[in-house]
């Protein structure tokens, strides 16, 4: 029975949500604080990671999509053309309860389908009240697009804080192809916020998949709050002996100089800075395309969602999470050349 429960339990956990294997990266930066506190012969202290706001609800992304007034959208139907269709399938059972991607498609269709339709009337009054529905439906057209975008539930699974940290070996990393979709997305709605109803929409039901089968837009939230907490960590300590207990007089210079070029080498520049490097080139990859797909919906934009899309994605904000880690990194790396320099020792040596 023991041998049994040991072999049950990790499956389990792996099928649980709350069992999510996770990177190391933790551990790692864990370790290193650890070993800057031994080289300077201080106690570690490790802080609380605080938490990272989750993306909002979905009942607090997804706008009410205004409509037509039923009474016209009766008598577009009994209309010839293609527009006759579009109304049609729209009030169809299964069009009451169109998805978000598919009603963005529909809004796009009808646009196309009416204004195809006007050359083609004779009717008095029905040119006006098509021109009347295009209108509207332009007008509208920013709602549709954003529950297309941000308001599925895909990007939720994306954007989830559940599955640990980004990892630290990237050679299976499926970032760029994420980035290739949303850059591709950023097109298409700028396209359709400028008016052309023709953009494709076909690829977007693959993008949200992909967004459904991967999280490495929330590790990277995860790990650009770990990596800010711990690095202020390992910075304090390094204050600490720079302003008020220095390291190296005169008669032990070499010693600990020493001690400090292999901390330096192996421990920051060997793992945390070559990971630095890699979480900001995702960020760069990843998280400024998602930025953009924000910033281009501004206007649209529902008021629950401004907060957190200032701090887990707006990169140009101070406060934010990325502002805040590009803060703690420059930080620490100035205070590391300073001790470096009371104790005669060139990091590059």
């Amino acid at each position: 029975m023991p041998e049994f429960r040991t072999l049950i339990i990790p499956v389990l956990c792996l099928y649980l949500a709350g069992c999510a294997p996770d990177s190391g990266v933790p551990e790692m930066m864990d370790d290193y604080v650890a070993q800057v506190a031994d080289a300077l012969e201080l106690s570690p202290e490790l802080s609380e990671i605080g938490p990272v706001s989750g993306i909002p609800r979905r009942r607090e992304r997804v706008l009410e999509m205004p409509d037509l007034d039923m009474g016209m959208l009766d008598f577009l139907s009994l209309y010839g053309c293609e527009l006759q269709h579009v109304v049609g399938e729209k009030n169809s059972i299964m069009g009451k309860v169109m998805q978000p991607l598919n009603r963005l498609r529909y809004e796009a269709r009808f646009i196309l389908a009416a204004e195809d339709c006007i050359p083609e009337t004779g009717r008095d009054g029905v040119k006006e009240d098509l021109e009347e529905a295009i209108k509207s439906k332009s007008e509208t057209l920013p709602v549709a697009v954003w529950n297309a975008t941000w308001g599925v539930e895909e990007v939720e699974r994306l954007f989830t804080l559940s599955q640990g940290h980004y990892p630290m070996n990237g050679a299976d990393n499926p970032v760029a192809e994420l980035a290739s979709d949303v850059d591709r997305l950023n097109r298409t709605v700028r396209g359709l916020l400028e008016g052309d109803m023709d953009e494709p929409l076909d690829y977007v039901g693959e993008v949200h998949q992909r967004w459904q089968a991967e999280h490495r837009a929330g590790q990277l939230l995860n790990s650009a709050r770990l990596l800010t907490t711990r690095l202020d960590d390992a910075t304090a300590l390094l204050v600490e002996r720079i302003e008020n207990d220095p390291l190296c007089p005169e008669e032990e210079r070499s010693a600990s100089a020493e001690a400090l070029r292999d901390i330096y080498a192996n421990g920051y520049a060997g793992n945390v800075e070559r990971y630095l490097e890699s979480i900001d080139q995702a960020k760069e990859a990843l998280i400024k395309p998602f930025e953009t797909l924000g910033t281009q919906q501004t206007e649209t934009m529902p008021d629950a969602f401004q907060a957190w899309y200032r701090q887990a994605l707006d990169t140009e904000n101070s406060a934010s999470l990325w502002g805040q880690l590009d803060r703690a990194a420059l930080a620490h790396e100035r205070r590391w050349q300073q001790l470096m320099e009371q104790c005669g020792v060139s990091a590059d040596a």
